[in-house]
């Protein structure tokens, strides 16, 4: 059970016991200035919460009790009702274990409990998600049950008297669970099933760390200060491509092993040293790896080609061995080693009484580091819907920065692991929605050349996946959303009021790019001192029923079923490679919906639908150039400025009953924007995209025969021009 919590430093007698897969770097003793430091860092890190109080922890403890003794009726009942022996019925015993932080003792205040549910043999998977869950809903103390039986993990999530906590279920091929069980003995996995031995795995990862450590306290110490740095410097998250929990602590309790006499503020410190300076890819171990012949999949690069692209393994000591760090990116990794550098340097100053632990925590402002940004919106009609689907957006993300990675002008994409509130299209229309901002960095210009940077397939291929994936497991539903924006810096504080310290100009012809309605003014005075119209009241009397039309029956369009037959598309391939534009011949196209007026400083949205059924989605090249080409560019004619230019224009493709809708900015208006470099003369400029240039992501006339109810797609492409 769990570990009780102390804020009492240790000083360990030299242990002749070696750990780790090495021989320390030091065996040397804290000195009293060490113990000074480390009481400094304890108080340091209370203001935070990471220390919950004696009562908090008496209450958890009492609260697994009661789960505790759940457990073993519920697995005593299951055994009578299968007619097992009295023998037997009297020790089968069951029993719930914890892992995850809470096991680890550096939880904090409110956080929630891994727990695992260990049974007999007899007691099958089906009776957890069935019996166990009914007799968890007859209990009072019991709040928002739920089940997720169809997980890669399955699990039942519940809040038990205030507490939040994850039950998994493991079933072990015994007829008895003693109470004494060590779910670290290998033997255990022996015929078991994949899920078994995915929900075992967290408390057998968790109970090798800590025997792997010299000294549990020192561990759980320095622990708790690294999570919190982590956390605050915006680099914790494994689903988003950064080090999870059960990460940090593997490479905590390796700088534990190589430093193991060490109090908590030399841990901090030797932390930072070992890994910025550590040789990645070479792998991170707590123990020399070892086979038990059950023939399960373990990380070994020797075997498996795929482990050997791997850019900060971190390999679990548990077997199977596996690399709790394969989501990282080489952006991802380019920010940790950043981060790790920057905390050397701080912890430096704070052992030579340079400085306190508190400037160690200081969070650095996210929304001033970059000068571009991408921002995504996952919006959805209901709460239950949002919840679904920012869950489905969010572990998708680490596949939209690496397609930015893969763009020859993109040396560096940063997700932000916080997610925000995002703003509302209608504000009378209930709508929940959840914004993430991604800081770019473009490569130094260089040259007096124009370049041309298009995100437009980096993003419609990563919600093509998001909405395939929603499709095929039957989660989607009407009015799911995702809206990408390209922001600069400048802009933020209009989408993050409360987060981003605007400084205020005269002149300004910056907007943020929102192509539909919303809650927020996002207009400002342009430099021309015209008069120009915010996104809010430019649509305010146009109805957007059909832009953000979703799976389902689709509402006709403006045209009748005849002039839908008649619809002829026109599709191009753009030379940017495999992105097809569509586009309705005549003047049908403009009378089929009416066109609202655009603003002077057009938006730069990608909005976008499901993708239509059977379009394949491109795999992208390693790095891919910027389109279009400046010699096509050159040759575009420049729209005449025409009131008609400054409006949005609808172009509608049908065949058969599917409806295809392309929303696109009206004038080509570039606007100056500053580029990441030395020189300060690189400039970035916006360009809206010309009728010719609409983007589709597939080439409609190579279409199959669409589903009856088909999918609309709402597209509109990212593209900057780079300039010296």
């Amino acid at each position: 059970m769990p570990f009780p919590i102390t804020n009492q430093v240790q000083t360990p007698q030299q242990s002749p016991k070696h750990y780790g897969i090495t021989s320390p770097i030091s065996l040397a003793l804290p000195k009293e200035v060490d113990l000074a430091l480390t009481r400094k860092l304890t108080e340091a890190l209370k203001p935070y919460g990471v220390f919950e109080e004696e009562l908090e922890l008496q209450r958890r403890i009492l609260v697994l009790g009661k789960l505790n003794t759940l457990v073993k009726e519920w697995i005593r009942d299951i055994s009578e009702t299968k007619n097992l022996p009295m023998s037997v019925i009297e020790n089968v015993g069951g029993k719930i274990f914890t892992f995850g932080s809470y096991r680890l003792g550096v939880h904090t205040k409110g956080a929630d409990i891994d727990a695992l549910c260990v049974a007999p043999r007899h007691v099958e998977r089906a009776d957890f998600f069935s019996s166990f869950y009914e007799k968890l809903k007859d209990q009072e103390e019991v709040k928002d049950l739920r089940a997720v039986e169809e997980a890669f993990v399955p699990v039942i999530k519940l809040s038990f008297d205030g507490i939040e906590i994850d039950i998994l279920f493991a079933r072990l091929a015994l007829q008895t669970i003693p109470e004494d069980l060590d779910l670290r003995d290998d033997s255990l996995l022996k015929n078991l099933d994949i899920r078994c031995i995915r929900s075992l795995n967290g408390c057998r990862v968790t109970d090798e760390i800590l025997h792997l450590v010299p000294n549990i306290e020192n561990f759980r110490l320095t622990l708790r200060a690294i999570k919190l740095w982590a956390k605050r410097h915006n680099i914790y998250s494994n689903i988003l491509g950064f080090l999870g929990g059960v990460s940090w602590a593997m490479l905590v309790a390796r700088t534990c092993q190589l430093y193991p006499n060490a109090v908590a503020s030399t841990l901090v410190h030797k932390f930072f040293l070992v890994f910025s300076k550590w040789e990645w890819p070479n792998p991170v171990l707590l123990k020399q790896p070892e086979d038990c012949n059950l023939n399960l999949p373990v990380w070994d690069p020797r075997v498996t080609p795929s482990d050997r692209y791997h850019l900060m393994p971190i390999i679990t000591p548990a077997y199977p061995q596996q690399n709790s760090t394969y989501n990282v990116s080489v952006s991802t990794r380019a920010v940790m080693i950043d981060e790790f550098k920057q905390g050397l340097a701080i912890t430096d100053e704070i052992l030579q009484n340079k400085a306190e632990w508190s400037k160690l925590f200081e969070a650095p402002n996210f929304f001033q580091k970059y000068k571009h940004y991408i921002v995504l919106l996952a919006s959805a009609p209901t709460e239950k819907q949002h919840l679904e689907w920012v869950g489905l957006v969010e572990s998708k993300i680490r596949i939209l920065v690496g397609n930015l990675e893969k763009n020859e002008f993109i040396t560096l994409a940063h997700v932000n692991p916080q997610s925000f509130p995002g703003p509302k299209e209608d504000v009378e229309k209930q709508e929940f929605n959840t914004m993430w901002v991604i800081g770019i960095v473009f490569k130094k210009m260089e040259g007096s050349e124009n370049l041309n940077v298009d995100l437009t397939y980096d993003i419609q291929s990563f919600t093509d996946t998001v909405y395939r994936q929603a499709i095929s497991s039957k989660m989607f539903e009407p009015d799911m959303k995702i809206t990408a924006m390209h922001v600069r810096r400048k802009q933020l504080h209009q989408l993050l009021p409360n987060l981003v310290i605007q400084k205020r100009r005269k002149h300004s012809t910056e907007g943020v790019r929102l192509l539909n309605d919303s809650s927020l003014d996002l207009s400002l005075d342009s430099d021309n001192s015209m008069s120009i119209p915010s996104p809010t009241a430019a649509l305010k009397s146009f109805p957007l029923n059909h832009a953000f039309n979703p799976p389902g029956p689709v509402p006709s369009l403006s045209s009748p079923p005849d002039s839908q037959a008649k619809a002829d598309p026109v599709t191009s391939t753009d030379s940017s490679g495999g992105v097809s534009n569509g586009q309705k011949s005549g003047s049908a196209a403009a009378a089929a919906q009416p066109t609202p007026p655009c603003p002077a400083t057009s938006p730069q949205v990608t909005s976008l639908s499901p993708p239509l059924a059977g379009a394949a989605t491109p795999k992208p090249a390693l790095k891919r150039p910027g389109s279009p080409l400046m010699e096509e560019k050159a040759k575009k004619p420049r729209q005449e400025e025409d009131p008609a230019a400054e409006t949005d224009r609808t172009a509608v493709d049908t065949e058969a009953t599917s409806s295809v809708e392309l929303t696109q900015s009206g004038e080509d208006i570039t606007e100056p924007q500053e580029v990441e470099g030395k020189d300060s003369e690189d400039k970035v400029t916006a360009a809206a995209v010309p009728d010719t240039q609409r983007v589709l992501n597939t080439d409609l006339s190579d279409v199959p025969l669409l589903p009856p109810n088909p999918i609309p797609v709402v597209k509109n492409s990212i593209k900057l021009r780079l300039s010296r």
